[in-house]
């Protein structure tokens, strides 16, 4: 008996963030896919690669902040990157946006909002962020 009343206070303690989660998750996660397909439809790849191009920071901070909010997993980045790499995409800015696309959907930062609260939420965001941003100089400098 005592066992079923602590199976009944964990589901009345955390059943309601898990259901907080998850319809954040679905909300956020439309966003996120609807935004990545028009990304992917209406933006030139040649105005991309203009702002990801060359060796420069900028293209970097640019590949590790666009790749935030798009909905695209690690092999999903592949087919989009090929495109922006052959018009002139440098290899650091193609890095610093595969790694922030999947640490950061926005399907994952939905829930870990939820979980983390947003103060420690913030401080994650902004380190990956950060750890891209070097992690694609850093390839620009050596390739």
């Amino acid at each position: 008996e005592e066992g079923e009343t602590l199976d009944w206070n964990f589901m009345q303690t955390y059943a309601p963030l898990y259901v907080e989660a998850a319809l954040l998750t679905l909300r956020i996660g439309f966003c996120g896919i609807l935004l990545s397909a028009i990304f992917q439809r209406y933006v030139p790849k040649e105005a991309v690669t203009f702002l990801f191009g060359g060796n420069e920071a900028w293209g970097v901070l640019m590949a590790s902040t666009i790749g935030v909010p798009l909905y695209v997993c690690g092999g999903g980045t592949i087919p989009i990157l090929q495109g922006w790499l052959a018009n002139g995409m440098s290899i650091g800015s193609a890095a610093a946006f595969m790694i922030t696309g999947p640490a950061t959907k926005i399907t994952n930062l939905g829930a870990l909002k939820v979980v983390l609260g947003i103060k420690h939420f913030l401080f994650y965001w902004l380190y990956v962020i950060a750890f891209s941003c070097l992690s694609g100089l850093i390839i620009n400098l050596f390739l």
